[in-house]
């Protein structure tokens, strides 16, 4: 059955729909839309708050908006972003049919790889763009990347590009808001404060997409991570911390380190949001921004890559609102000059 009211499309500014408003990421994505020039919330959809008003559900924005959560869907708008549980978003899209004007940004993993992105006349493109610019700006659908997955493709990417990737060994350490607002026994802060521990180690869900993206610039690593042959071998942690992602990538490389932070800066001259920092960097340079930072180190034949995001940003609403800033024409950085929490 279709939820959405059969209702014309009005004139005026971009029309932006939310169906899961009350986690992390959809608290992230309202923040950054109600102050985005250039955007009107039709309406933030979630079940279980329908009718309060969205700062009774995020506390902070009590003085900035007035918007009620509702049950009812409309079709109204020129967006819609997906905020949903992984498995969820496609479920969502099934049982709510969605007129074809409509954009569609998912923020789950449910249409990140090729093998998923079709559900029937929709087609979703990876939505990093930093590597799909061009197919961005012309998409109908996106599947937003993941965090984990963000923070490690942005280090790697000019090394594929170059043909340049082996083995690869990857740390990296991530808040408990990467985990979801839902408690669990470990994010509960009683478990997180003073603690620090490894999970889903060599088989995180995100290996799939990273390979993915980086066969695509360097044709001989393999598309998937569990095969023979090179790969991103990656131990994750979560953290004593609430927000962020820091990820360290080593591997061999014989370019001199000149030619390495030359083919960096290069790759990277005309992106917006991710920099090629001389100096070391730390996780509070990136929190409440849509950057990535990126410092490099070498030793012998081993190479370090450092990389720096905030998960809910870059690594999810803020990353949202740069790909709908980018299918829609509108100036990349629109609604993201954001300041970091540095002190």
């Amino acid at each position: 059955m279709n939820k959405f009211k059969n209702t014309p499309l009005g004139a005026g500014g971009i029309r932006v729909g939310i169906v899961g408003g009350a986690g992390y990421t959809g608290g992230e994505l309202i923040r950054l839309l109600i102050h985005h020039p250039n955007v009107e919330i039709n309406f933030v959809h979630s079940t279980s708050n329908a009718s309060k008003l969205i700062y009774e559900v995020h506390h902070d924005l009590i003085g900035d908006t007035a918007i009620r959560f509702t049950h009812e869907l409309s079709n109204t708008i020129d967006i819609l972003f997906l905020c949903l549980g992984h498995g969820d978003a496609r479920k969502f899209l099934e049982a709510n049919p969605i007129a074809e004007y409509i954009k569609i940004i998912d923020l789950s993993n449910d249409f990140r790889l090729a093998q998923n992105s079709q559900l029937e006349a929709r087609s979703f493109i990876y939505g990093l763009p930093e590597l799909n610019k061009e197919q961005i700006q012309s998409a109908q659908n996106i599947a937003n990347p993941g965090c984990f997955a963000t923070a490690i493709q942005l280090g790697l990417l000019p090394l594929a590009k170059a043909g340049l990737l082996s083995d690869v060994y990857t740390t990296g350490i991530t808040g408990s808001t990467g985990a979801g607002q839902g408690l669990t026994s470990t994010s509960h802060f009683s478990w997180r404060a003073n603690n620090i521990q490894a999970y889903k180690t060599l088989t995180h869900q995100h290996l799939n997409e990273i390979h993915r993206s980086l066969h695509q610039l360097q044709e001989d690593f393999p598309p998937s991570p569990f095969g023979e042959g090179p790969g991103v071998r990656f131990v994750p942690w979560r953290g004593d911390f609430t927000r962020g992602i820091y990820v360290s990538s080593t591997l061999d490389c014989g370019l001199p380190f000149n030619e390495i932070q030359h083919l960096y800066k290069t790759f990277y001259a005309d992106q917006h949001f991710t920099h090629v920092s001389d100096t070391m960097i730390d996780l509070k340079q990136v929190v409440n921004t849509n950057k990535c930072l990126i410092h490099l180190e070498k030793h012998g034949n081993k190479l370090v890559v450092h990389s720096a995001i905030d998960n809910l940003l870059k690594g999810a609403s803020g990353q949202a609102v740069q790909n709908m800033n980018l299918m829609l024409g509108i100036d990349e950085t629109t609604g993201l000059k954001l300041k970091a929490n540095y002190f």
